[in-house]
């Protein structure tokens, strides 16, 4: 008897990734920005989405040259980036699919250091790359000599380096770049992955700082988190142009709609509103990781807006009675860990004390 529909066999009873979506006060487990866009930001993207509208009969621009003028603008803060060296996608996770579909592959390999980005292997599967994975040392950091044994070993092609890390928050030492970049060569392409960078500690350096140096390094970042965008869905990322004239060949036509152009322009144009809640961000991060740590939780150093906390020996147990009380979490990372996002002062106090009565009532 075929069984039916006629999955890939790689595929068969795998659950769709997804972080639970439940209607509860607090919801701190999928790293949003708590702040929305102002009035003012909505308005302007209203307005703009309105104008692309009127030409929905027509196609949108194939290279969206506007947006990848504005997000190299953008990023040029950090470092020099030009509109030939960005490229944009449905979100970042659209991003990274595109990189695995041209540079990964049938024969080919995808590397990274666990705990990381739990998406990461399933972009492998989806484009039959080879993954693997080296481990990260008890403070969640990368020892470059066991990573520079584990490319010779494996020959990736690609390497993918969260950076803040999720799960674990912590932030790349520019030396992990140096080392990864210069042990890969240009047989492969080194992602670093910056997600949360916007949330980095003062001090903490952008791989942006290093494109000059590497054309084989590629910075990918995102609209979700720092933008107050997740409903927008916009990732990009800088390199090379040869990266992403390459990438060009695996997109889909037209992959990007008038109507996300035009609302991610808009967005673009509020970013100093819109990335004034950061430090804001930031500093209540740290008062949440001086808590934990006071209360006598571990808790790792954290760049992002959220961070990692335990060890719980039953952290399900810990992870329905924060539910209960009505605070959402994630259930995430290494045995015995919890990931919480960082929200508003008011959703920090009330995660704080459904903590405090969960301890209480354990075991």
């Amino acid at each position: 008897m075929v069984d039916f529909p006629p999955l890939r066999e790689e595929l068969r009873g795998i659950a769709p990734y997804g972080a639970p979506q439940l209607d509860v006060p607090v919801q701190l487990n999928v790293n949003e920005n708590p702040y929305g866009p102002s009035p003012a930001c909505v308005d302007d993207i209203a307005s703009s989405v309105v104008e692309a509208a009127r030409t929905l009969n027509r196609y949108p621009d194939r290279e969206f040259v506007a947006l990848r003028a504005a997000l190299a603008d953008y990023l040029s803060r950090d470092a020099r980036v030009t509109p030939e060296m960005v490229w944009a996608a449905n979100g970042s996770n659209e991003v990274m699919l595109q990189l695995l579909q041209a540079f990964g592959g049938p024969g080919r390999t995808a590397v990274s250091f666990a705990p990381t980005y739990s998406m990461y292997p399933e972009y492998a599967r989806d484009t039959s790359t080879r993954w693997v994975t080296g481990r990260r040392e008890d403070d969640f950091s990368i020892d470059l000599e066991a990573a520079r044994v584990l490319v010779a070993e494996e020959r990736p092609s690609v390497v993918l380096l969260p950076s803040p890390n999720n799960p674990t928050g912590t932030a790349l030492a520019p030396e992990v770049v140096t080392t990864l970049c210069e042990a890969v060569g240009e047989s492969g392409v080194v992602v670093v992955d910056e997600a949360y960078g916007e949330f980095r500690r003062s001090g903490t350096p952008s791989a942006l700082e290093q494109l000059s140096a590497y054309r084989n390094l590629v910075v990918t970042r995102t609209m979700s988190k720092a933008f107050a965008g997740a409903g927008l869905r916009l990732g990009y990322l800088a390199a090379d142009p040869a990266i992403c004239d390459a990438i060009r060949v695996v997109r889909l036509p037209y992959h990007l709609s008038a109507v996300t152009q035009a609302a991610a322009l808009a967005a673009l144009r509020h970013a100093p509103e819109l990335l004034g809640k950061v430090d804001e961000l930031r500093a209540e991060r740290d008062r949440t990781v001086a808590w934990l740590r006071g209360e006598g939780f571990e808790v790792a150093d954290s760049d992002a807006n959220f961070c990692l906390f335990g060890t719980f020996g039953d952290r399900h147990a810990v992870w329905q009675g924060l539910l209960d009380r009505g605070v959402l979490i994630r259930e995430t990372g290494p045995d015995g860990w919890l990931r919480v996002s960082i929200g508003t002062a008011d959703e920090m106090a009330a995660f704080q004390d459904a903590l405090l009565h969960v301890m209480k009532e354990m075991p």
